[in-house]
């Protein structure tokens, strides 16, 4: 049994983009969808039995009908092919309060054949080409739905997160306890876990959200784990493999050196001394590239834009998402041109920044140690040899910096 594991689509995602004149859409949406197409293709062209999709199918709760025909399109190719879909709710799929629908429901609603939907903590039997396997789902669940009751709406943040951690735990393990283990058995999940490593989301997990262990998770009544919500591709457990597949494309510069695909999971219906997956593989998708290329234009560089077009000449920018971060002195700031690097990366899908930082000037760099005992004249003549002024200059200025210090001594101990 072939099991195809993906989360984190975020159809809708449109930063970066320009606007696309064949689809008439943004470049970013044809971006995700590219992306989606080499899974459904694999899925299809492997013989796929069940594809999980554990969460945030779109970026808005809200999505666009342009988004929704987009994404149903896909599902439907690969349900039309026999292939079993299962859709869990992540939180970008579920409305803030209780009662609203989520994206997904319109799919049980119109009970298209081969497509499941979760949207609460349950167990279903999946019945596949080469046999049935049980899933248990455990989507996002809103704080609010616990605010609501009595017993939760007095607690602190902190200790709302850990009676929901609490309540999870139990709730999982009840349905866990009562999985046929005559059958494969796969958890499917849209949750932050405590041994996850974060890229582009790092703030949504850090004391906002309950984060499950991930002891509790990788009971050995499981053969596989698959989860949502974390972008980054990782696996956290070997036995069961716990596993968060990761998004199909980058979200932004965070997930920039982040592999991006999804997971196949070949699973035996035949437990094998407990364990029955065959093979584990990650299948990396063609996600576009984003690039940070970064330069420092030290006081010896003479020509200063010549060095940044030659380390942008470093790196492969065509058809990247591409900022170029040069720190410069605020004494030479005005010699970078925004112009000239705008042209050298013109071959770029996206240009994001041209960013210039200012960096403070260093005492060191003015080849002295100068503190707060080197004596002011020394401490000016030296800052003044720096900037290479002239002798004429130079001594009108030491003159005047002698005046001004006569006249206005600093304070004595």
């Amino acid at each position: 049994m072939l099991v195809i594991h993906t989360a984190d689509i975020h159809i809708g995602v449109e930063n970066y983009s320009r606007p696309d004149p064949e689809s008439r859409t943004s470049s970013r949406l044809q971006d995700f969808l590219t992306s989606f197409d080499e899974l459904v293709d694999y899925a299809i062209d492997e013989k796929a039995d069940l594809v999980l999709v554990c969460g945030d199918a779109y970026k808005s709760r809200n999505p666009t009908q342009t988004h929704q025909r987009e994404f149903v399109k896909r599902i439907s190719k690969l349900a039309q092919k026999g292939i079993q879909v299962f859709l869990l709710a992540g939180n970008h799929d579920s409305p803030n309060v209780p009662g609203p629908a989520t994206t997904l429901d319109i799919f049980s609603t119109l009970e298209i054949e081969n497509v499941h939907v979760a949207s609460e903590l349950k167990t279903e039997v999946i019945k596949t080409a080469n046999g049935n396997i049980q899933i248990i789902s455990l989507p996002w669940v809103r704080k609010g739905d616990f605010m609501s009751l009595s017993e939760y709406n007095q607690l602190s943040n902190e200790n709302l997160n850990k009676a929901i951690e609490k309540k999870l735990i139990e709730d999982l393990n009840t349905e866990i306890g009562n999985l046929d283990s005559s059958m494969p058995s796969i958890l499917a999940s849209h949750v932050s876990v405590d041994l996850a490593k974060t890229s582009s989301e790092k703030s949504m997990t850090l004391g906002k959200d309950y984060i499950l262990p991930t002891k509790s998770l990788a009971s050995n009544k499981l053969d596989y784990v698959a989860l949502g919500h974390v972008h980054k591709h990782q696996v956290l457990n070997d036995d069961p493999l716990v596993v968060y597949s990761g998004s199909l494309e980058r979200i932004d510069f965070g997930e920039e050196k982040d592999s991006k695909g999804f997971c196949a999971i070949s699973i035996s219906s035949a437990a094998d001394n407990g364990n029955r997956i065959e093979s584990y593989k990650f299948v990396e998708v063609k996600a576009r590239r984003f690039k940070t290329i970064s330069i420092v234009i030290e006081d010896t560089d003479e020509y200063p834009n010549d060095k940044i077009l030659s380390e942008i000449n470093k790196h492969e920018i065509k058809d990247a998402i591409v900022q170029v971060i040069v720190d410069v002195h605020a004494s030479r700031y005005r010699e970078i041109s925004d112009k000239i690097i705008r042209e050298k990366l013109s071959t770029a899908h996206f240009i994001a920044a041209v960013r210039k930082n200012v960096i403070s000037e260093s005492k060191n760099r003015l080849g002295k140690k100068l503190h707060e005992s080197v004596p002011p004249m020394e401490a000016l003549k030296a800052f003044l040899k720096e900037r290479d002024i002239d002798e004429k200059k130079m001594r009108l200025l030491l003159e005047k910096g002698q005046t001004l210090m006569v006249e206005n001594p600093p304070n004595q101990p």
